[in-house]
């Protein structure tokens, strides 16, 4: 088992669209380990999806190299085929199936033998949460449902790599923390090594140990989440008061504690940007306390990915973030 499940050099992709070149990855670069969940964020556009459809052998690069599971993704897509699994942005089953039959059907199609594909088959219903309805057909069961059973049939041939390209779009919060809790459940048992696409940032926080944020085709920032908003992103701490004066008066003082840090006033309220601002909170209110301006109330709100990707782009991650649907457990 090589150590390094992912190496991307320079890894390029183009379309032509009505006689123009659209670059949707551009040279881009990314190196997994074994066993890490690498979480890939980045607005509508961005190349996320296309990356996953390169190195997972769906689309041909135009350019650069990958390696996947150790093999080639442009010289030996057959072998990476087999040494990954993959689960799509739409429902992978067949409408018609029962969901242990379609289970068992993956796996042979693997290469397994028939015996051995359902007893794999048996574990993942088990493990997911579908024994309820393993005897029904796929089309009468719920979106949360389908999506583990997307899952299952990524992972019925045991790879070591699985892909998810945003795996709870269309889920309901419930059943999006339900898929998460799966999704930990599983790498604590098997170790796969997993990488996925998500819109919604409070998975890719909570899930990921690293996250690659991608922008115009390319990698603009890669590290832990707790890294990235250290270092792209400070608390904001929030303060009220009881009076627009005090507030014009409140910047004055702020503004000589905090230096260069952002600082916006909105009414009777003023918001800094603080490295740290659990511990530096205290110390500014009592700045403020010696300047005579009486704080009505403070809050300290920690940083998300989102004031990181601002912070590198000038840009929202959530801009044309999809809602999430009611689809049902």
């Amino acid at each position: 088992m090589t150590s390094t499940m992912i190496r991307a050099s320079g890894l390029t992709r183009h379309f032509n669209v009505k006689k123009e070149k659209v670059e949707a990855v551009s040279g881009l670069d990314l190196h997994v380990e074994h066993g890490e969940l690498v979480a890939l964020l980045g607005p509508n556009g961005a190349g996320k999806s296309t990356t996953l459809r390169m190195l997972t052998t769906l689309l041909r690069p135009t350019s650069g190299t990958a390696l996947v599971a150790g093999h080639d993704v442009s010289t030996e897509p057959k072998a990476v085929r087999g040494r990954i699994g993959y689960i799509g942005q739409g429902n992978g089953a067949a409408h018609s199936q029962r969901a242990s039959d379609e289970l068992t059907s993956q796996g042979r199609a693997y290469g397994l033998t028939t015996a051995t594909a359902k007893t794999r088959a048996a574990e993942l219903i088990g493990t997911l949460g579908l024994d309820a309805v393993a005897g029904r057909v796929v089309s009468s069961l719920s979106g949360g449902q389908r999506r583990r059973l997307d899952i299952a049939m990524g992972l019925i041939h045991t790879p070591p790599l699985l892909f998810l390209d945003e795996p709870s779009t269309g889920l309901d919060p419930q059943n999006r923390a339900n898929l998460a809790e799966h999704v930990r459940d599983l790498r604590e048992a098997s170790g796969t090594t997993m990488v996925l696409t998500t819109h919604y940032l409070e998975e890719a926080d909570q899930l990921a140990e690293r996250v690659v944020i991608i922008d115009h085709g390319t990698v603009i920032a890669d590290d832990t989440p707790a890294a990235l908003k250290s270092a792209h992103a400070g608390d904001r701490v929030k303060l009220w008061f009881d009076h627009d004066h005090d507030a014009r008066k409140a910047m004055v003082t702020i503004g000589a504690f905090a230096g260069t840090a952002p600082l916006r006033h909105h009414g009777s309220g003023v918001e800094v940007e603080l490295a740290d601002g659990a511990q530096l909170t205290p110390k500014l209110l009592r700045a403020l306390d010696d300047a005579l301006v009486p704080v009505a109330g403070v809050e300290v709100a920690r940083p998300t990915l989102d004031d990181v990707f601002l912070s590198l782009t000038g840009r929202s991650l959530r801009e044309g973030e999809p809602g999430a649907g009611e689809v049902a457990a």
